[in-house]
């Protein structure tokens, strides 16, 4: 079951203890096609403060919900590190959020999200990956990660191998893992093209600096890929 991003921003976010915000944007992970963060606008609880929500306490997503509830508490949430706002989030950060939560970390194994191909709903009983990794003297990663906006991709212009092609305009996330499975694409021009989705198999990159997503297919198999119909509740069996 996959679930459109688009029809999940501005949803009502709920604490187990009381209303906490509401969906202001995604990361994504551009190496393996997964949300990792739920970014919260706060309003006025937590004011000038950027809040990162992981799928870990999220669970799978309820076609019939529209509010997301986190396994979190309010004081947990205000409690977690901060981030800095005006710069990417690092692996650095990733490492410390990851520790004050408790849960294993995705980019340790060979799941999608570490040891599983979805991200656990409750709190793990062993110890974190990484202090595993320094008990044994293993230093861990400190590369920055390959996090990336939602908000700041979509819009994006496609290229395929014969030029121009259209533009991104939305993305398709499966409902428990929470991989994105397809891009939502527009063909053609911008206001009479038509909607389809291109697996994000068929992505051969991703340029930030040219604003465009590079496709392994040309525009004459893209235009014969049926038009993708509206869906109101944001899902795609």
């Amino acid at each position: 079951m996959l679930r459109s991003i688009k029809q999940l921003y501005g949803n009502k976010i709920a604490a187990s203890d009381g209303d906490i915000g509401h969906v202001k944007d995604f990361y994504f992970d551009d190496q393996n096609w997964a949300i990792r963060y739920l970014v919260m606008d706060t309003g006025s609880w937590l004011a000038g403060r950027k809040v990162l929500i992981s799928p870990h306490s999220l669970g799978r997503l309820d076609q019939a919900e529209q509010v997301l509830r986190v396994s979190l508490t309010r004081q947990q949430i205000e409690n977690s590190p901060s981030i800095d706002s005006h710069k990417p989030v690092s692996r650095q950060y990733e490492e410390e959020y990851y520790r004050y939560y408790g849960w294993p970390s995705y980019w340790q194994g060979d799941g999608l999200w570490g040891a599983s191909g979805f991200p656990i709903s409750e709190l793990p009983a062993t110890s974190l990956p990484s202090e595993s990794a320094i008990a044994s003297g293993l230093q861990p990663e400190r590369a920055d990660a390959h996090l990336r906006s939602t908000q700041a991709v979509n819009g994006y212009h496609l290229w395929t191998s014969d030029g121009m092609a259209g533009h991104v305009c939305d993305f398709m996330i499966d409902a428990q893992s929470w991989a994105i499975g397809q891009l939502v694409v527009k063909t053609g021009h911008r206001f009479s093209g038509k909607d389809v989705l291109v697996a994000t198999k068929e992505v051969d990159r991703i340029s930030y600096e040219e604003s465009t997503v590079f496709l392994n297919v040309n525009a004459a198999a893209l235009e014969q890929i049926p038009a993708h119909p509206m869906v109101p509740v944001g899902v795609v069996k």
